[in-house]
């Protein structure tokens, strides 16, 4: 199984000013560069729009990403509406309410897909994630937008880390096996692991934030996505850079 992961695209409105970033060619460049990699799977996990949840971005980055051909799924994140977001990609039927999430069955795994909009993990997602992992007989993949462990990210940690992580950590520790976790929200590069669950942070599509200051920092401008593969037992991820690209 073969996957690519981008998060963080904070898509703006044709000509609105996104922080000095094209992050519309950011999003084009980003595609071009997941389709190069032949993923069976790609996942847009989180932050699609500039700052808060806007259908006419959503409608744009469909038509993107449709043009690709590969099979995706898309999350939302704390500055995303996870409404709006699944009636613009054609989600509606998995809503619960006004939450996004749910499962796939992708080869032989099942993939579980997250919703962390508020900033945290409600009461009817945490039973139903229960209820996922119990019947999950082997390690499980989970794709959110918060992680749900702390990063030794001060700015991030102190201010926007995932307001219930203990509630989500008694879950994932319950699980006999790994618990492999893909997460975007903190504009870093980061791997951290507490027992059995595996948490790996992917850089943004906009810019990535410094990772020692307790005050907000841009560490640098350059774009990433991540590759997974998960095959006969084994899996292996890595972090591809891009230059980002600057507002004209």
């Amino acid at each position: 199984m073969r996957i690519v992961q981008i998060t963080d695209l904070h898509v703006g409105r044709e000509g609105e000013e996104t922080y000095g970033v094209d992050v519309r060619a950011n999003f084009r460049k980003i595609l071009q560069a997941a389709r190069q990699r032949r993923p069976q799977y790609l996942v847009l996990s989180g932050d699609l729009c500039y700052r808060d949840g806007d259908a006419e971005v959503y409608y744009w980055m469909r038509e993107q990403v449709d043009a690709l051909g590969i099979h995706y799924e898309v999350i939302s994140g704390n500055h995303d509406d996870p409404v709006l977001l699944a009636r613009a990609f054609g989600r509606e039927n998995l809503l619960k309410g006004a939450e996004l999430y749910f499962t796939r069955q992708w080869g032989d795994k099942m993939v579980i897909f997250l919703d962390t909009t508020p900033g945290m993990v409600s009461e009817q997602q945490i039973n139903w994630l229960r209820e996922q992992l119990g019947k999950l007989e082997q390690e499980a993949l989970i794709f959110m937008h918060h992680p749900p462990l702390e990063a030794g990210v001060p700015f991030m940690d102190a201010n926007y880390a995932l307001r219930n992580q203990a509630d989500v950590q008694e879950i994932l520790l319950a699980h006999p096996y790994n618990v492999h976790v893909f997460t975007g929200h903190y504009h870093v590069e980061k791997a951290v692991r507490k027992q059995n669950i595996l948490v790996h942070i992917t850089p943004s599509c906009f810019f990535q934030i410094g990772q020692l200051s307790e005050h907000f920092q841009v560490d640098h401008y350059r774009i990433a996505l991540r590759e997974i593969n998960w095959e006969n037992g084994v899996m292996m991820n890595a972090v591809h850079y891009l230059g980002g690209e600057p507002q004209r």
